[in-house]
């Protein structure tokens, strides 16, 4: 696992999201610079499921040259091993598994950060799973469910099993994503885990990339949202850490990302659906308008055209302003960033 970490700074690492991060999206994050290495979206486990056809294309026809880990979600213990089983025959890195995702929806089924309630199921689930992947074997969490106090003996757990690295979301699953990190937690992390432990949440531009890694020492940075807003991140932070100046984005940089993005989701398309497209892309653009003009996100959300959708885009970024360094604090989409700033 170790060498997936660059000696001079972090590893670099895109956080799966759902519906979001699909092969296409690796591909654009490629061409922007791009992270060490991927995440898939997760496949859902369940007693009769196997892996998606349309997530396993992001192992499958991943042309971006980076290696690839496969994330499951689930409860079901036999049916994760049989999954791991079948993932195992791909060309992929190692398994990973999630245990952080806070949606409702999943954390009903006891599955993602719902698992982090049921740690005696966890406990077989990663003994049992440990046994099963012969690959890299990691997990994705976060702090707690419902406090941050749970974190000492979720890592206890953790420490029992041989897993070879451990991404943690600074959050409790209550917490979402409407509240600064704990990054003390994550810090104690490292310094108590055998394995690598890679930071998440927060991560919106390269100053907060590297205040949290300097109050974590984590080995790595796992970033989605930032990356969604800013695909020049990896590739900043990148440059900086070799102590490089890096790129500083206009709004037509924007402009020329949300183009290209749009083209190459449009090629998933068997038969083109323009409004549908035009939604799909409306999706990305919720955090990529963020901090640009009031309106800017209000004209998007309206659009039902590729003409009427671009048009806006036109409208507020055909300009050679650089872009804010930083979104907006406290909305739905970034919350609570400006703590790692802080001494």
């Amino acid at each position: 696992m170790r060498s997936l970490f660059p000696e001079n700074r972090p590893a670099l690492v895109l956080a799966p999201m759902q519906d979001v991060t699909d092969l296409p999206f690796m591909r654009v994050m490629s061409e922007f610079g791009g992270p060490d290495y991927f995440v898939t979206e997760y496949f859902r486990v369940h007693q009769d499921s196997r892996p998606e056809k349309h997530i396993l294309r992001s192992i499958t026809q991943n042309e971006t040259g980076k290696p690839i880990f496969a994330q499951l979600i689930g409860m079901d213990i036999p049916a994760m091993v049989k999954n791991v089983e079948i993932l195992q025959r791909y060309e992929i890195e190692g398994i990973d598994i999630n245990m952080g995702c806070p949606a409702p929806v999943v954390c009903r089924k006891d599955a993602g950060g719902g698992l982090l309630r049921k740690l005696d199921h966890v406990n077989d689930m990663l003994g049992t799973l440990r046994d099963a992947v012969h690959k890299k074997f990691t997990v994705k969490t976060r702090v707690g469910y419902e406090s941050h106090e749970e974190f000492e003996t979720i890592l206890q757990l953790f420490r029992k099993h041989d897993i070879d690295a451990l991404a943690i979301h600074g959050r409790t699953v209550k917490e979402r994503y409407q509240t600064p990190v704990h990054d003390d937690c994550i810090k104690h992390a490292v310094e108590t885990m055998a394995c690598p432990v890679i930071a998440n949440g927060n991560v919106v531009n390269v100053a907060t990339g590297r205040a949290y890694h300097a109050k974590t020492n984590a080995a790595g940075l796992m970033i989605g949202r930032g990356a969604i807003r800013s695909p020049w991140i990896f590739q900043q932070l990148k440059d900086s850490y070799e102590g490089k100046d890096y790129h500083k984005p206009t709004r037509k940089h924007l402009r020329h990302y949300v183009e290209v993005l749009y083209h190459e989701l449009a090629k998933e398309w068997k038969e083109f659906d323009e409004q549908r497209h035009v939604n799909k892309m409306k999706r990305y653009l919720i955090y990529i308008s963020q901090g640009i003009d009031a309106d800017f996100e209000f004209e998007i959300r309206r659009v039902k055209s590729a003409e009427a959708f671009f048009g806006v885009c036109d409208k507020y970024l055909l300009r050679d302003e650089l872009l804010p360094e930083l979104p907006p604090e406290n909305s739905k989409i970034f919350c609570g960033f400006s703590a790692l700033l802080e001494d």
